[in-house]
């Protein structure tokens, strides 16, 4: 299978990061992950994230353009209406996170239904989804702090579809530093940034720092630099 382009949807991301981060942008500390994500993206982060998912850093993008699904083993119509599933549930999380519309369900309700998901089909990937719905996966997935062993389950899934070419390498990187911080390890991909009084800090310290330009560039991420900046504008709104 081909691999698709990996170009990150910088607004999503980013809503992510720093939506979990909202009540603490002023904080001296990072503030800590809210128990949904970040927000410029999908919002939503344990520790605090860019904009997963109070301001939600970009989110890795999904690939330019949304496939049709082509699984030969999946009926177009049921793929249709997984797609169209995930994408309710990304505008609900999203809209929670932003001050859009708001509804009954919550975080909770979210992962369980991803649960099931994952159960049925592994990893919503491209070819089964496209790319904004295998994203609004991600984003449900960064949203599962409350239930880090899922999380990490779903971590994985995605790490193979990631192999195969079949999901975005950002949204890994986003998801593997979430896992991580999680569970107080460092990350990797420097993603999961809190909000404190002198600007943008890690959530957790950054594994092997001479690598990380070139683990972002490999993952589709913009230079850590750029995020830094990025993020320093969304504080600032805080």
């Amino acid at each position: 299978m081909g691999r698709r382009p990996t170009r990150l949807l910088g607004s999503l991301a980013l809503a992510l990061a720093c939506a979990a981060l909202a009540a603490g942008c002023a904080d001296d500390e990072p503030a800590a992950a809210p128990t949904t994500s970040p927000a410029s993206s999908p919002a939503s982060s344990p520790t605090t994230e860019p904009a997963g998912p109070s301001a939600t850093p970009p989110s890795p993008s999904a690939p330019s353009g949304t496939p049709t699904p082509t699984d030969p083993e999946q009926p177009v119509d049921e793929a249709a209406a997984l797609r169209r599933e995930l994408l309710g549930m990304l505008r609900r999380d999203q809209g929670e996170r932003t001050g859009g519309a708001t509804s009954d369900e919550t975080d909770v309700d979210r992962t369980e239904r991803l649960k099931e998901i994952l159960d049925q089909y592994g990893w919503p990937g491209w070819d089964l989804v496209g790319g904004k719905a295998e994203t609004a996966a991600w984003a449900i997935a960064q949203h599962s702090d409350l239930d880090p062993a899922f999380q990490a389950e779903a971590l994985e899934l995605l790490r193979a579809e990631v192999a195969e070419g079949n999901a975005s390498p950002g949204n890994l990187a986003y998801l593997e530093d979430r896992v991580n911080v999680g569970q107080g390890r460092p990350q990797r991909y420097g993603t999961q940034v809190g909000c404190a009084r002198a600007g943008p800090r890690p959530a957790t310290p950054i594994r092997d720092r001479a690598g990380l330009e070139q683990r972002r560039r490999a993952a589709g991420l913009d230079p850590y630099a750029d995020y830094l900046a990025e993020m320093t504008r969304v504080c600032g709104r805080g």
